[in-house]
Formats: C-alpha cells, sequence, structure tokens
C-alpha cells in the first residue's frame, strides 16, 4: 500500500470514528516521517508538562535550583474522579523539588505542574524552548488556567453536556468560548513540535545530556498506559510517553525503542465530536492510526 492510500484510509477512519486531530511518526534514525495535519495547531492540555520537565531539571543542573528544596503544595480539591497525586490530597504537604518534577510528568499531577510553574513561569518555559530551537509550542498558562471547565461545575451525570459545548463552541481557525481550547489563550503545540521536542530529548541536542536523560526516565514511567502504549509497548519495546486530556482533547506523545534499535517519536494530537467523557473506542481508534503509520515508515 503506497502512503498515500494509507492516508486516506486513515483519514476515514478518524472520520468514522468521530475523530481529528494532527498526528506525526519520526524515524529518529532516517528522519523519514509520515503524518495526517501535522502542522494544526491544538491546545496541548497536560502535554505542556513535558517542557516544564526540560525546564524545571536544567535550572536544577546549574544549579538556579536546589532539587531536595521542599515546597508547601496545597491541596487541589478535586470533587470528580480523574487526577492523580497531590491534586486528590485533602490537605496540604511539603514535597522536595525533584519529586515534584516526577510527580509532574510521570503522574501528571496538576497541583505538582503548578508548584513548578511557580519557580519557573510560564514565559520562561516558553523561553527555554525558543532557546533550544523548537518552534510550534506556545507555553502562555499555569495548569490552574485550564481549571473552570464546565465539567467542573456540572454534575457527574452531564458530563455530555460539556463536551457538546467543548465540541459545538469552536471555530474553525480553532478559537474558542472556553479560553483552555482557544489556542491564541491556551498553552498549544502541533504534532510536529512535539516530535521536534521528542527528538531533541532522544537523540543529542542543545538539551544536556543529563536533563534528556531524566525526562526520558520519567516519561518511561508514566502511569497512563490506556491510549498508545498497549499498541508501542511489548517485550520487544519500550514505550516512554505523556499524555494530555482536556474535555474533547485526547493527547499522547511518545518514543517508541525497538529491541532492533529502530526508534520512532510518535505524536496524537486529537479532537473527539462526540459528547461523552469516557472514550474508549476513540483511545483505541488514535492508537490504530499512529501505528499503522509507525508500521509503514517501519516496513513500508
Amino acid at each position: 500500500m503506497t502512503g498515500e492510500h494509507l492516508l486516506r484510509e486513515l483519514r476515514q477512519a478518524l472520520r468514522d470514528g468521530g475523530l481529528c486531530g494532527s498526528f506525526l511518526v519520526r524515524d529518529l534514525r532516517s528522519g523519514d516521517e509520515l503524518g495526517i495535519e501535522p502542522d494544526t495547531e491544538l491546545p496541548a492540555a497536560s502535554l505542556v508538562k513535558v517542557p516544564l520537565a526540560v525546564a524545571t531539571l536544567d535550572r536544577i543542573r546549574r544549579g538556579e535550583l536546589d532539587g531536595a528544596q521542599q515546597l508547601e503544595v496545597q491541596p487541589g480539591r478535586v470533587t470528580k474522579p480523574g487526577p492523580t497525586g497531590l491534586t486528590r490530597f485533602r490537605h496540604p504537604a511539603r514535597v522536595a523539588l525533584d519529586d515534584l518534577v516526577y510527580l509532574s510528568t510521570s503522574l501528571s499531577d496538576n497541583a505538582a505542574a503548578n508548584a513548578l510553574f511557580g519557580l519557573t513561569p510560564p514565559g520562561d518555559v516558553d523561553a527555554v524552548l525558543r532557546e533550544l530551537g523548537i518552534t510550534g509550542i506556545a507555553v502562555r498558562h499555569a495548569l490552574a488556567g485550564l481549571a473552570g471547565t464546565p465539567d467542573e461545575h456540572l454534575p457527574r451525570d452531564a458530563a455530555d453536556l460539556a463536551h457538546s459545548l467543548a465540541i459545538s463552541a469552536g471555530t474553525s481557525g480553532h478559537g474558542h468560548r472556553l479560553p483552555q481550547l482557544d489556542v491564541t489563550r491556551a498553552n498549544s503545540g502541533t504534532a510536529r513540535a512535539f516530535v521536534d521536542l521528542l527528538q531533541a530529548l532522544w537523540t543529542p541536542s542543545a538539551i544536556h545530556p543529563d536533563v534528556a536523560a531524566r525526562v526520558r526516565s520519567l516519561m518511561a514511567d508514566s502511569v497512563q498506559r490506556q491510549r498508545l502504549a498497549p499498541d508501542f509497548s511489548s517485550d520487544a519495546a519500550v514505550w516512554a510517553s505523556k499524555t494530555g486530556t482536556l474535555l474533547n482533547l485526547r493527547h499522547e506523545v511518545g518514543v517508541v525503542e525497538h529491541a532492533d534499535g529502530a526508534v520512532f517519536a510518535v505524536a496524537a494530537l486529537t479532537e473527539s465530536r462526540i459528547p461523552a467523557a469516557a472514550q474508549p473506542g476513540a483511545e483505541a481508534l488514535m492508537a490504530q492510526v499512529a501505528r499503522e503509520l509507525r508500521d509503514h515508515l517501519r516496513h513500508g
């Protein structure tokens, strides 16, 4: 099957499954890549925690921050299922800076990420990306900026209403009545930009080797394994990734390292047109599309 034929089939599968988005798979050995709308900008949700980790760990390496410093983190006061870690705590906790990086990246803990943004503000994280030569990712606000969505204010049994608003209140240019979903106001990025960041973490780049190695380890320890991991992890392959989820957004970016030495960076950023919070079929479809892109690059 030619690449063009495969892309047509995958686009149709996404439409049939109620998804649209930005996909890119890149062979980090050869540089070959294949994608679907890889330059479409979407709100980044928790994917922003990867550049946050890079910026924080580099400041620790340079001695600007002390990884052993303990910070008092306020509880998240969460009332609905979903968030993990400190975000679900009921009382303030003192946690070392190094451990906050782990909680933010591997557990996707918003309270930990907000504490890190308190030390390295969004503008400084954004500047680090520019210094690394990575364009296409915008860091505009801390994770507290994701609070206040309709999903948080509606009863648990009304999630479909929140998702209906998320689906219907956008514009063709990815503006949105909800600021968390408006690419001109929210943290945002493209599949290509996140693959560029993954490449900088997995191959020699301007990121210090020690920082890159720590971020790779944190991503390998991610507890979120329900999305792309089932299609990319095996006894002969290691999958390291970061997910992002907000209302109708489902993202994951990661790298699969095969036992034979092949290495692929994968980015899947999607929007669902189906007003439902739980969509295991959408997550399986994301993985299928990403895997078939990888398989075409790997085997032709």
